[in-house]
């Protein structure tokens, strides 16, 4: 994986910090036209790597970049699925038999539940993989070499101890996408214990990691121990803590970090990407690595 990923949050008003950012973020963002001039001037600093959601807007993002392969050359995308709030809306609209109808073709539901308990696993792993080959429609003809578990999922059968989905699904990404697994969480502990469990060694974990501990589960020693004494691919998220850590500060306190294998950041401006990147490049040079 690149040590940078730029990620999409201030394309769909995401901020951490307030709202009047998100709502000017969402003004700014409104046409796909200005999603494009911001993803170009990531490119301009060397970052080729759009670690993105499966919001319906990235599907004309993908046209954009399929209608202009030499321009994209080496371009790749991670897909962060399923897009839950897509999924939440539906069963607004549409009710709940409604969204399953629309999402998940098949009577899988009603064998389910005819079927009753002894079932219940084999179609859970048939619904995930109907949903991921639903999500990975927009994405076809685009370098796809990981596809992430959104952490909303990958929480939730962690809780449920559904474990059997989590390791479905990197068998199965692999198997129908020659793509590695990429696993989105809160407890970054917890989930490598299982997936190693799982017969996954030195998976892709992508979690909350900076110097105050925000949306860190389990608190940032117990986070420190893991990068120090496990093997993981992991890629630090939130590193501004939600905005309570100064950028130079939040970088310097990831960058010295083990096994912290790439970064992930967002920013609407190009001098907060150039700032972001410039920060990253100049304390991994102090620490004797290549950016």
């Amino acid at each position: 994986m690149e040590r940078i990923l730029f990620g999409d949050n201030q394309f769909f008003a995401v901020n951490h910090i307030s709202d009047e950012k998100s709502r000017a973020q969402s003004i700014k963002f409104r046409e796909d036209s200005a999603i494009i001039k911001t993803l170009d001037e990531a490119r301009a600093v060397g970052i080729d790597t759009f670690m993105c959601t499966t919001h319906d807007r990235i599907a004309r993002i993908c046209d954009i970049i399929r209608a202009d392969p030499a321009k994209y050359k080496g371009f790749k995308i991670y897909p962060c699925m399923p897009y839950a709030h897509k999924y939440a809306n539906a069963v607004t609209e549409l009710g709940l038999a409604g969204t399953i109808k629309q999402y998940v073709p098949g009577n899988i539901f009603g064998t389910m539940f005819k079927g009753g308990v002894a079932f219940l696993s084999k179609d859970f792993l048939s619904i995930m993989e109907l949903l991921v080959d639903a999500e990975m429609k927009m994405f076809k003809g685009v370098d796809t070499p990981v596809i992430f578990l959104q952490n909303v999922f990958t929480d939730l059968f962690l809780g449920l101890r559904a474990y059997d989905i989590l390791t479905g699904f990197h068998h199965y990404v692999k198997k129908k996408y020659n793509a590695e697994a990429g696993f989105i969480t809160m407890n970054l502990p917890k989930l490598l214990d299982v997936l190693e469990d799982g017969g996954i060694s030195n998976p892709i974990i992508c979690a909350s990691i900076n110097k105050v501990g925000f949306r860190m589960s389990g608190g940032k020693e117990i986070y420190e121990e893991t990068l120090k004494n496990r093997k993981v691919r992991a890629i630090a998220m939130q590193v501004l803590g939600g905005g309570a850590i100064p950028p130079r500060e939040a970088m310097e306190y990831v960058c010295n970090l083990p096994n912290i294998e790439s970064i992930l950041f967002g920013a609407s401006s190009k001098a907060n990407i150039e700032n972001t990147v410039e920060n990253i490049r100049r304390f991994d040079a102090a620490k004797g690595r290549n950016a």
